[in-house]
């Protein structure tokens, strides 16, 4: 199976503060097609205003990552825990047991865009774990960097699944390619730009859903700049 999620096919919530679009079915949004894909329950990709978030809530039995694609996100928690999150940073809440946090955009003139991601984790009820890295240009650029693993190899947050995410930002022309083997599975979201994913042009947005296939897959750039994440998850 190699299928395509256009972008323009997602959920979508828009508020007068949030713009956010749904890979899988999320909140209000419902689609008994997609429920998730292997382990990956959750792509939101959200645009905040400025001065404007997620007041405090909880989650519990989740690994929830998120990305900063532009701008800023000011994150609270119940552990103690006050940061912010910046361009090129990830975030992980391994929320376990229960964890209560809220998500700001702390500017005053600038949205801030970026991308919340959850995967079901293969433990329950641990103590919540909160940790937060910064991935360089140079680490991203034309390169598959892996940026969340279980192992915390390469310098990458640690969740509780046997899941990876890999993250890339590609120049035009520029090119990175990997396998997918038949006893795993892949999901690749454009984050940002435009992609040929073996010569199938793909815009910010997009995703494909790979399973059941022995493939190599090329990614390559089109656009100037193009953000894409590569998860490599259970069949």
């Amino acid at each position: 199976m190699f299928a395509l999620r256009p972008a323009n096919e997602r959920g979508h919530t828009q508020t007068g503060w949030l713009d956010s679009w749904h890979t899988f079915s999320f909140g209000q949004y419902h689609d008994p097609r997609f429920m998730g894909f292997s382990d990956l329950r959750v792509i939101n990709d959200d645009t905040v205003a400025p001065g404007e978030g997620f007041g405090p809530h909880p989650h519990d039995n989740m690994e929830i990552v998120s990305i900063v694609l532009n701008g800023e996100l000011e994150h609270r928690d119940s552990m103690g825990n006050g940061t912010v999150i910046r361009n090129n940073e990830v975030q992980k809440m391994s929320a376990g047991s229960g964890i209560t946090h809220s998500e700001f955009n702390p500017s005053a003139q600038k949205n801030v865009h970026f991308l919340q991601i959850w995967i079901l984790p293969n433990i329950l009820d641990i103590a919540p774990v909160y940790e937060q890295k910064a991935f360089s240009d140079r680490e991203l650029a034309d390169r598959l960097q892996l940026i969340v693993s279980p192992d915390g190899r390469d310098g990458s947050v640690i969740i509780n699944q046997d899941a990876e995410i890999y993250q890339t930002v590609l120049g035009a022309e520029k090119r990175v390619s990997f396998t997918v083997d038949d006893q795993r599975s892949a999901w690749i979201h454009i984050a940002e730009g435009a992609v040929a994913v073996n010569g199938h042009p793909l815009a910010a947005g997009d995703g494909i859903a790979v399973r059941d296939e022995n493939l190599d897959i090329e990614l390559r750039g089109i656009d100037r700049r193009s953000n894409v994440l590569v998860f490599n998850l259970r069949k």
